[in-house]
This record gives structure tokens, C-alpha cells and sequence, in this order.
């Protein structure tokens, strides 16, 4: 999910030096809640929390 998320240039204002929740309902591997939070941070949000409804306990290989 690297650079699959940004902010535009004319929402940038909109988001620097806030506080920001992200809120997704299932939590698998959590790419695309980092990407969204990386995309945030680089706009300039002084923080960047996140809410999960759900999260996937365990896959195969793959335990978070």
C-alpha cells in the first residue's frame, strides 16, 4: 500500500497540525491503515490514531 494514499495539495491546510482519527472496520494486516496514516503524517498531522470495529485474529502465517 506504500504511496497508494496522499493528500492532495489543496486539502493540505485541511489537515496540518491536527490531530486525526482514522476509523476502518476490519484490521487484517493493517497496510492500508499505516498507508493512510503514512499519507496523513506526510501532509503535515500532528497525530494520527486508529479506531478498528474488527481485526482478523489470525491467518494462516500471519499473526497480529
Amino acid at each position: 500500500m506504500a504511496g497508494a494514499f496522499h493528500v492532495p495539495p489543496s486539502r493540505a491546510a485541511q489537515v496540518e497540525g491536527k490531530r486525526i482519527l482514522l476509523i476502518d472496520d476490519v484490521l487484517t494486516t493493517g497496510a492500508t491503515a499505516e498507508g493512510c496514516a503514512r499519507a496523513l503524517k506526510a501532509a503535515g498531522a500532528a497525530r494520527v490514531d486508529l479506531a478498528v470495529v474488527a481485526r482478523v485474529k489470525e491467518r494462516r502465517g500471519l499473526t497480529i
